[in-house]
């Protein structure tokens, strides 16, 4: 095992606007595979870029004992740059080749170092990860999405680093690229640090960090077993709460009750002086005598309610926000029977090449079916659900339509118009209910008060989310068959996690593209299909997902 570390003291960062990120973080980190999350915006990223020495601290310092790789989410690669470009191996190649051709120039054995066996090695680590077919001369702007990030893995794993950040790895790999990522961070044994909402992942961490602006919490074990750890924490919260409210019910009432004995004790005493016939002065010194003593007893029960307002106060600040979405969407409903879309020999010609088989695609929707579309990355996934939506012509076939709504929830929430506010938006797409009603509907999506009338521009990408789902699924009409392409792309797991809350309540049929075996299991998804060499066929779930 590694002695790699990294450690963070009184780490603090803000960008040049002022906008702090981090105030006075303190945390350390050794050799394992930790899970980083938060909501995004948070400063996942930040982090990663100031242990790797990207950004500088406005405040503290980070010490990383060992050799650094940092495998960000956007890679800056040019389409020029070749696989050995990329890789680093390219200047070591060529001076091989050149010794092996007879120059024996001094600056080639310089260059090559110990790395004698760097194409066997660079072989192997590709072909690890799905890409043993690349060529070393083959050109990035040949290459998918996904590939790039392959290989940008596999270029921080051949540096052979003792620290390993990543920051989303998974975003842009189809199922079998993923799990060829996975098994190759098995075998890490450094300290490998990983911001990800991909939840199959994350179960394969020894720990989750859990950060915040001025602390970083660690959880021993995988994701599921930080959930539960956040659950029991949250219930143990809720008692508190719950103990601590009617705690202050009973002070209270206690106070209350106590001014209302001193009240009738200063009256009785009032009648009784003046019945008793005592000289002034004797009745003023008794009398202020009672006034004191009530107000002392006011004082202690007013001090007692003090008291346990802040200790309600204190378990409140405990408790997380709340952010599930629960819904009742009943105009979605689909009868069992109906044809929502029919599609027959579905063909498609793209870059010059038929994009599905010589007898074309049939796909059918009937019903409130709930199906995952799956394939590689280029299999034509997409194409398919464009054709769905009415967006893309086919080149051959036949297409019957049901006549129900189709809705399109696409991975870059560009649905709304940015300039309006999100009452305005779902007005546009509801504009038959009435007003009261539709700030009803937007607080069961968390928008409530003033949080309705922001304009969508300045949302984030949870409350984006939260804005499209309302708008799309209590428009008018409402949806029967809705479409949702890689949805989870660009969203934190709390996000992840409102999404299928709306989608548990959703009761319309719905085509869904996505890699995350956890988010096709947890939104009932019961017919599987799968593009594989131009033909859609039935697929089974993996083992893992019905697990």
């Amino acid at each position: 095992m590694s002695h790699a570390t990294v450690v963070c003291s009184g780490l603090s960062f803000s960008w040049p606007d002022d906008t702090p990120v981090f105030d006075e973080l303190s945390f350390s980190l050794t050799a394992g595979r930790t899970g980083l999350v938060a909501p995004n915006g948070s400063g996942k990223s930040t982090l990663l870029k100031l242990i790797a020495g990207e950004l500088r601290p406005t405040g503290g310092s980070v010490t990383v004992d060992g050799t650094l790789g940092h495998l960000p989410q956007s890679l800056p690669l040019t389409a020029g740059l070749t696989v050995a470009d990329v890789l680093g191996v390219a200047d070591v190649i060529r001076a091989l080749d050149a010794v092996e051709s007879g120059d024996v120039a001094e600056e080639h054995f310089a260059t090559i170092g110990d790395d004698w066996d760097i194409e066997e090695r660079t072989r192997a680590q590709l072909d690890r990860l799905g890409l043993g077919a690349l060529a070393l001369d083959r050109t990035l702007g040949t290459l998918s999405g996904g590939q790039i990030v392959s290989l940008g893995l596999a270029a921080q794993l051949l540096k052979r680093p003792d620290v390993l950040l990543l920051d989303e790895p998974t975003n842009n790999l189809d199922l079998e690229a993923r799990h060829k990522l996975y098994d190759a961070l098995s075998d890490f044994d450094g300290l490998l640090l990983v911001v990800a909402h991909d939840r199959a992942l994350l179960d394969r961490m020894d720990s989750i960090a859990e950060l915040g602006s001025s602390r970083l919490r660690l959880y021993g074990g995988d994701f599921t077993a930080y959930e539960e750890a956040v659950r029991a924490e949250q219930d143990v919260a809720e008692k508190n709460v719950r103990h601590a409210e009617q705690e202050l019910k009973r002070e209270k009432r206690e106070l209350q009750q106590a001014r209302e004995r001193a009240e009738r004790r200063a009256s009785n005493a009032a009648r009784n002086l003046k019945n008793a016939g005592l000289p002034k002065i004797f009745a003023g010194t008794m009398k202020r005598g009672a006034q004191e003593s009530a107000g002392r007893a006011g004082q202690t029960h007013a001090s007692r309610v003090g008291e346990a307002q802040a200790r309600l106060d204190e378990a409140g600040r405990s408790l997380r926000d709340e952010q599930r979405l629960v819904l009742d969407l009943p105009d979605t409903q689909v009868p069992a029977g109906r044809d929502l879309f029919l599609g027959e020999g579905l063909k498609v010609r793209h870059d010059g090449r038929e994009l599905f088989g010589a007898g074309g695609v049939d796909l059918s929707v009937r019903g409130p079916e709930r199906i995952a579309l799956t394939g590689a990355n280029g299999s034509g996934k997409t194409t398919l659900m464009r054709i769905v939506a009415g967006e893309l012509a086919p080149d051959a076939g036949r297409i019957k339509r049901g006549g129900g709504r189709v809705a399109v929830l696409s991975q870059r929430l560009d649905l709304l118009d940015a300039e309006r506010t999100v009452a305005e938006n779902f007005a546009a797409f509801a504009p038959e209910r009435p007003e009261a009603e539709r700030m009803n509907l937007l607080a069961r999506f968390l928008f409530r008060g003033a949080g309705a009338h922001l304009p969508v521009g300045v949302l984030s990408g949870g409350e984006r989310l939260r804005a499209t789902l309302a708008c799309v699924l209590y428009a008018e009409p409402a949806p029967q068959l809705l479409l949702l392409d890689e949805p989870t792309n660009n969203l934190d797991l709390v996000g992840v996690g409102q999404l299928e809350g709306a989608l548990q309540s959703y009761r319309g049929a719905f085509l869904v593209v996505s890699h995350d075996e956890r988010f096709l299991a947890e939104i009932g998804v019961d017919r599987r299909l799968r593009i594989e060499d131009g033909t859609l066929r039935t697929a089974e779930a993996p083992e893992e997902a019905m697990g």
